[in-house]
């Protein structure tokens, strides 16, 4: 990661940090694909409404008692590793962060949660044998392959390569439930090889009558010898039962036996309630998800198409979108056809459309552009969480018209026929899974295109009449928070500061609205381009001053507070009366001396007046270390309706009263 980019994250982690109630309120960080995940002791103390507005945030949402800021694929890793780093949090692991979760979670969002955790594991495998699934079939209808021995050997390879994939998919999540809920993985993969023995008649074969079944009695019960073969449900159920078996048994086995007996009774217990218990219930949950979204095709027809495709993404935001795979996987198992993928292809995509519609309402605004465009590429390769929580839901009427365009696709959906022979991959991606038959892939492009015409256009037409009330609700909100904070800086603030900062403003011949910032070191004040480091000479986080210190002594340079104090002591943000806010950055790299030399003489949170010290450090001693010392004082979020005016080059001298280094 180069300079230019940590220090903008390190903006980043620091203003988080105070937006989610400071350091004090985290107890955990993570992060997934797209979003920093943060658990809190108390989420009411966190301004979700002005993380919206931090610097790459494409959106912010409450879920699973998380906090989670969307930044993108690739862009949260890196602001990850940075925020993690101020909070002294970076070797936490993610399993710690769930077990903090899970605590503050209901009943049904573990539930959720849990099944998310068991596909998430396998996901690979499965996008792996959906993707050469496509491409058998793509190349099974070209001539030229067929013809070809070459050709069609590698074919039949691939085609053997899917099916034995999806064939042992059961074993695949038995392993990975276990896993997840605190077995030994191993002995899910020994109950997956129970379930998909040859010694058992094949579960295909048996339902169409072509193979003689083996009855046993046992306990009165008869237990039919058959084996589970697209069974999901059932190894979801196996592997729970057997990680809670594995786990008592650890604990209530004697040690001295405990390697031998405890695995032995997990597994001969596990397997008499799978063929007793569990395999029945499992069949019939199975049987009645199955027969009941067939049922709606059947029944309901483009109705029921249309309602799903136009409701789906409204799932995805309460996070229960995540059952769906294990009812992707069934639905394979049980039809080899799977509808609901491009159902819910269709519904991602229109969101998108509705993201463009938006676009193009407020295209010449720099920050719409700079969110909608990366969210859209997103919604491309079926993430849509950039867009739902940065724009659509943020706006309102963009998630209707992205709704009502999911329906349109939906529609399209029923009347072509279209299915897919996989699942785990939407949209662009998505197209390889397409059921070929029919005209698939044409019927694939012709869905999306009127979904993400739909859900564009409607978000156009919905604009015209809802886009100005959205927009005051949002000048309010902007407008409000910070007259309120200034309000409430106001009171704080006392007479006589107030009274200082006039007698300044007077002496100046400033106008109102003006304030001005002093000497915070003792030394030689240089312009920034002047630095000896291309991002602050580049202005990469802003325009400001800078000073070449003739001691390791730095000052407040107006009346204001201590926003934040990094961990490594290198640099201080400061928020002035008037809640204008500085970054103080003590020499050029100086984070990686992760403290030393260092000593903050006031804390977070601290209200001091002009010329206070606020941190003290070794300057020869850091210089000897090969860092360079110079001290640049960054405006990191100067409103566009002000300017800097800073003052010549010159001696700077910490709190003078006769010049300022410069104004806003």
């Amino acid at each position: 990661m180069d300079a230019a980019k940590r220090q903008r994250y390190e903006k980043i982690s620091m203003e988080l940090t105070r937006l989610v109630g400071g350091r004090g309120n985290i107890q955990g960080v993570a992060h997934c694909a797209t979003r920093l995940r943060i658990v809190l002791n108390d989420n009411d103390q966190a301004d979700l409404k002005a993380m919206e507005d931090v610097d790459l945030a494409k959106g912010v949402f409450v879920a699973g008692d998380q906090v989670q800021i969307i930044f993108g694929a690739g862009l949260v890793n890196d602001v990850y590793e940075v925020f993690a780093e101020h909070n002294n949090m970076k070797n936490m692991s993610l399993s710690d962060l769930k077990t903090v979760a899970n605590k503050k979670m209901n009943p049904l969002q573990r539930i959720i949660k849990a099944l998310s955790d068991v596909f998430v594991d396998i996901m690979p495998g499965i996008l792996a044998a959906a993707l050469l699934t496509g491409l058998s079939g793509v190349l099974g209808n070209l001539d030229f392959v067929k013809a070809n021995e070459t050709l069609y050997g590698i074919n039949r390879l691939i085609n053997i390569s899917s099916g034995a994939i999806f064939g042992f998919l059961p074993l695949a999540v038995a392993y990975s439930a276990c896993k997840r809920f605190g077995g030994r993985p191993i002995l899910g993969i020994v109950m997956g090889c129970i379930m998909l023995s040859d010694s058992l008649a094949n579960a295909y074969a048996a339902a169409q009558g072509t193979v003689d079944v083996t009855t046993l009695r046992i306990f009165g019960m008869g237990v039919e010898l058959v084996g589970f073969q697209g069974g999901i449900i059932v190894a979801l159920l196996m592997g729970f039962v057997t990680a809670k078996l594995d786990i008592f048994f650890e604990k209530k086995v004697p040690e001295v036996i405990r390697l031998l007996l405890s695995p032995l009774l997990t597994t001969l217990v596990g397997a008499l309630l799978l063929f007793t218990v569990i395999g029945p219930v499992g069949r019939g949950l199975s049987s009645g998800i199955t027969n009941g979204l067939v049922w709606m095709t059947q029944n309901l027809g483009v109705f029921g198409y249309a309602v799903f495709s136009g409701l789906q993404q409204l799932v995805v935001i309460t996070g229960l979108h995540h059952i769906f795979g294990a009812i992707e996987a069934q639905l394979l198992a049980d039809t080899g056809r799977n509808f609901l993928n491009p159902l819910m292809s269709v519904a991602i995509i229109a969101q998108g459309g509705a993201v463009l519609g938006y676009l193009v309402m407020h295209r010449k605004e720099v920050k719409t552009r700079e969110l909608c465009i990366p969210s859209f590429i997103s919604v491309l390769f079926g993430i849509t969480e950039p867009a739902l929580f940065g724009i659509n839901l943020r706006y309102r009427f963009p998630i209707i018209g992205g709704c009502i365009g999911g329906a349109f696709g939906g529609i399209v959906v029923y009347v072509t026929n279209l299915a897919a022979v996989g699942f785990g991959t939407t949209v662009l991606p998505g197209i390889a899974l397409a059921d070929p038959a029919g005209g698939g892939y044409l019927n694939y492009v012709l869905a999306h295109g009127v979904a993400i015409a739909g859900g564009f256009l409607m978000t156009l037409a919905l604009g015209r009449f809802m886009d100005k009330a959205a927009q005051a609700d949002a000048s309010d909100a902007k407008c409000g928070a910070p007259e309120a904070e200034e309000a409430a800086g106001a009171e704080a603030e006392s007479a006589a500061v107030q009274g200082a900062h006039r007698a300044e403003a007077a002496a100046a011949r400033e106008e109102p609205g003006r304030e001005a910032f002093y000497g915070y070191a003792k030394g030689q004040r240089i312009a920034m381009e002047d630095v000896k480091d291309a991002t602050f000479a580049g202005k990469v986080l802003g325009d400001g001053v800078a000073v070449l210190p003739e001691k390791g002594s730095v000052y407040a340079p107006a009346d204001g507070r201590v926003a934040t104090i990094f961990p490594t002591k290198h640099a201080i943000c400061f928020e002035s009366v008037y809640g204008t806010n500085v970054l103080i950055h003590i020499g050029v790299d100086t984070v990686n001396l992760n403290g030393k030399y260092f000593t903050a003489r006031v804390q977070e949170g601290d209200v001091v007046k002009r010329g206070q010290l606020l941190m003290e450090f070794d300057k020869e001693q850091i210089e000897k270390e090969g860092y360079d010392t110079v001290i640049p004082m960054i405006f990191v979020e100067l409103p566009p309706e002000k300017r800097l005016e800073a003052a010549a080059p010159g001696p700077m001298d910490p709190g003078s009263e006769t010049a300022a280094v410069c104004r806003v």
